[in-house]
């Protein structure tokens, strides 16, 4: 029997990448809906659009996510990164529909010195951690069967707004770039985390959930953003150089995690899943920006 899912945050990376592979998957029926056609800052529109739909799994991956713009901002990105989660996972609970929903690794405080596990004390430093971590005890309240919430740190893709995109231009503007060494975590390619949710999805483990279940997912790997930074214009062969700079010399509004190595060992054993290194993942997205 074919799936019906429905994907909000289309125009968004994950949302993109969803949609690109969604011809794969010829047993399942996609609904790609953006703000436009599902405002997820109004509970009682989300209720009205789901009053005549009918669907066997929602992936959420709408959200809140500048980081620095929710310090200002915090009711609109409570009002999508919490609010609106509460509502979906009421009517995913209510219709037994099942639910994916994607959180982050600024959950955590960045204080810890091994690779954070799903039941380590989370500790959020600024509004997006904060929000996003409600919009999670929102969720696992509500306790929809056969639902995920997946947390995912530092995402890219050939598609939209990121950090890859930004360097390649500034590399190529610039002679030298500063970039910070002392954060600590793991780059993830969208369209790795895009076929991980379609794996969670038709892998019977997710069918069978009585709750719901929290996973880390990344690629595998360690870098700082300096480490990325220099990858991205090596693997482009773009003569920029990188200097070292630590995170007191580029104050921001948020506070970021120094450390947020995801640990993904559940997620591999639980869904059989074989996770990319972070580089090899790098090159496959540089080589579709420059086939674009």
């Amino acid at each position: 029997m074919p799936k019906s899912i429905l994907v909000t945050g289309a125009n968004g990376q994950l949302g993109h990448e969803l949609r690109q592979q969604s011809d794969l998957y010829a047993d399942c029926t996609f609904t790609f809906v953006t703000r436009s056609e599902l405002d997820l800052g109004d509970s009682d529109s989300i209720w009205a659009y789901f009053s005549d739909k009918v669907f066997d799994v929602i992936v959420n991956c709408a959200a809140y996510t500048a980081v620095d713009k929710a310090e200002s901002e915090a009711d609109l990105a409570q009002a999508i990164n919490c609010t609106a989660v509460g509502t979906l996972a009421a009517i995913a609970k209510q219709k037994q529909i099942a639910l994916i929903h994607i959180s982050t690794d600024y959950v955590f405080d960045g204080n810890h010195f091994k690779p954070y596990q799903e039941t380590d004390p989370t500790n959020p430093q600024g509004v997006y951690g904060k929000t996003k971590l409600a919009g999670e005890k929102a969720l696992l309240e509500a306790n929809p069967a056969n639902s995920v919430i997946i947390r995912t740190s530092w995402v890219y893709s050939s598609f939209g707004n990121n950090f890859v995109k930004t360097m390649l231009r500034l590399g190529k503007e610039r002679g030298e770039l500063g970039v910070i060494y002392d954060q600590v975590g793991t780059p993830t390619f969208a369209k790795d985390l895009a076929q991980a949710i379609m794996s969670i999805i038709r892998h019977p483990a997710f069918s069978t959930q009585p709750s719901t279940e929290i996973f880390h997912f990344s690629n595998e790997g360690v870098a700082s953003w300096f480490d990325f930074a220099k990858a991205i214009f090596e693997l482009s062969d773009i003569n920029c150089h990188v200097k070292p700079i630590e995170t007191k010399d580029y104050p921001t509004p948020a506070k970021r995690p120094h450390y947020s190595i995801l640990n993904k060992t559940k997620i591999k054993t639980t869904f059989g899943l074989d996770i990319p290194y972070w580089k090899d993942s790098l090159h496959e997205c540089l080589d579709q920006l420059k086939g674009n």
